[in-house]
């Protein structure tokens, strides 16, 4: 049998062309079961979304009452602010006050140290 100029028909060809469309048959079956997956994820994830939703639905007024009352907590600890001040100051003067009985602590153990010497000189031991 005769082929025609446009008809030829080679079998190495048949088979990749046969082999070729065998693969791009499993690419494309392997990807519609990918993204039927990913659907099947999605479907699953809007579903526990809304149980979740559903479920924590009554929280949202708790959280607005927890937000009214940390609202006024700290309103009533602005009017605590005048005492936190007047305590640093307090702290801060005691700091300095240490600082200086600790600097006529020194002084003292000087001057003791001092009289003893002079003590000592004056009054050899015998």
């Amino acid at each position: 049998m005769a082929a025609t100029e446009g008809e030829e028909h080679d079998p190495g060809r048949d088979e990749l062309a046969d082999s070729l469309n065998d693969l791009f048959i499993s690419i494309c079956s392997m990807v519609k079961g990918e993204l039927q997956g990913t659907n099947n994820s999605l479907a699953l994830l809007e579903k526990l979304n809304l149980r979740v939703a559903e479920e924590y639905e009554s929280f949202g007024d708790l959280a607005s009452g927890l937000k009214v009352f940390v609202e006024q907590l700290k309103t009533k600890s602005g009017s605590f602010d005048m005492y936190v001040q007047q305590i640093d100051a307090i702290e801060q003067q005691v700091t300095e006050f240490e600082a200086v009985i600790s600097m006529l602590d020194k002084y003292v153990s000087l001057l003791e140290s001092k009289v003893q010497s002079v003590y000592q000189q004056h009054h050899p031991p015998s």
